[in-house]
């Protein structure tokens, strides 16, 4: 028993697994044709073809294009003469996660009937010509393919305000911000086929006797089995995000200040976006490639002028055919703070921006009633969820012994096999 255990880890991409395992067909034969004698003429042709042929293809073109800004603020305090002038920014914060898995082909075929055959003419004797023809063929086609195009542009600018305080003389100013946290997560998985063939090789056995034989005998056995699979599963996948995430803590400016207290006090600025993209999956298991089971036939006695023909022409034919197309987008291109666009017809085009103001508190001369601006608190959302296509034919156990996929394509499996519960 073969035991496949693949893992791959990525940090922002990765692209194709391919794995297969094969164990030959079962091929127990036992042909007799016994005692023999008088006029004999005994032939016995057998023939034996077996074939697998497995072809499994991923391509995967990925594009990451990230820009990353955090920036604590634009600060200037500028012409001061005498008193305290504060600008107190912090915390800007950036997160981008961006996990691409592409493809995963994964076929088992073990040794898929047919097996057991057995012919007995037996006694034979007298005028005998016996002949045995068995021509036995067992063949299994599986071609799997994947192709996935990802994009994402993903554009995060954290600032904590476009701080100036000016033109102060004296007395307090204060500016202070902090907090503005941009965080983008981006998951694309995209094409998985799994194909499982004939497991236990359970189906096989056929037993033919044609026995006593004697007298003018003339005993013909043609026993013809042929079985054949043939599993074909494709994927297609176009994936494109395009995420421009700013979050900003105002764009405070306290300006022409002369004496007292101005106060501009901001904070809080939350940008969070989600996308999920999953995508397409086929898996086929061909329940024991609908082989034969069991049989027999027995034609006793003979004898006399016998003439005992047995023809058998068993065949058994499957044909699988699985197609996925998922397009989720319909170019590339890059947005970027500068205004540029090159986005066509985009999937998930995300733009979030969270800013506390834009705070002013121009021609401050100090009097009694201090200005104050205080804001904080803004915040912005997105999720996205995108699920794509599933085929499903027979039973799959993906956590069985021959199989163990552990692998960043799970969060694709599970959560399109989730999808067939």
């Amino acid at each position: 028993m073969d035991k496949y255990l693949l893992k791959l880890g990525t940090a922002v991409s990765s692209a194709a697994i391919v794995a297969a395992s094969f164990l030959a067909p079962a091929m127990a034969v036992t042909i007799e044709v016994s005692g023999n004698g008088s006029d004999s003429d005994n032939t016995v042709n057998y023939t034996q073809e077996n074939e697998v042929e497995i072809e499994q293809e991923n391509e995967a073109d990925i594009t990451n294009n990230i820009e990353v800004d955090a920036n604590s603020g634009n600060n200037e305090a500028e012409d001061n003469t005498g008193g305290d002038v504060t600008i107190k920014t912090g915390k800007a914060e950036a997160n981008v996660t961006v996990n691409n898995s592409a493809n995963l082909n994964q076929a088992e075929v073990n040794a898929c009937c047919p097996g057991d055959v057995e012919v007995t003419i037996s006694g034979n004797g007298s005028k005998s010509d016996n002949d045995v023809t068995v021509d036995i063929e067992n063949e299994v086609e599986i071609e799997q393919e994947n192709e996935a195009d990802f994009d994402n542009d993903v554009d995060v600018w954290v600032n904590s305000g476009g701080n100036e305080a000016e033109d102060n003389t004296g007395g307090d100013v204060t500016i202070e911000t902090g907090d503005a946290e941009g965080t983008v997560t981006v998951s694309n998985n995209a094409n998985a086929n799994v194909a499982v063939v004939g497991g236990d090789n359970s189906g096989g056995s056929f037993s033919v006797w044609v026995t006593g034989n004697g007298a003018d005998s003339d005993n013909t056995v043609n026993l013809d089995l042929e079985n054949e699979v043939e599993i074909e599963q494709e994927n297609e996948a176009d994936i494109e995000n395009d995420i421009e995430v700013d979050a900003e803590s105002g764009d405070n400016e306290a300006e022409d200040n002369t004496g007292g207290d101005v106060s501009i006090e901001t904070g809080d600025a939350d940008a969070t976006v989600d996308v999920t993209n999953t995508a397409n999956l086929n898996w086929a298991d061909v329940d024991s490639c609908g082989c034969i089971v069991d049989g027999s036939v027995k034609v006793s006695g003979n004898g006399a002028d016998s003439n005992n023909d047995v023809i058998l022409d068993l065949e058994s034919e499957l044909e699988v055919d699985q197609d996925n197309e998922f397009e989720c987008g319909g170019g590339h291109g890059y947005r970027g703070r500068d205004g540029k666009d090159g986005k066509d017809n985009a999937c998930n085009d995300i733009e979030a921006e969270s800013n506390t103001g834009d705070n002013e508190a121009e021609d401050n001369t100090h009097f009694d009633g201090d200005p104050s601006i205080q804001t904080g608190d803004a915040s912005s959302d997105v999720d996205v969820n995108n699920e794509a296509n599933v085929n499903k034919v027979g039973d799959v156990d993906l956590d069985g012994e021959n199989i163990d996929i552990d692998i960043n394509l799970e969060g694709l499996l599970a959560l399109l096999l989730g999808l067939l519960d």
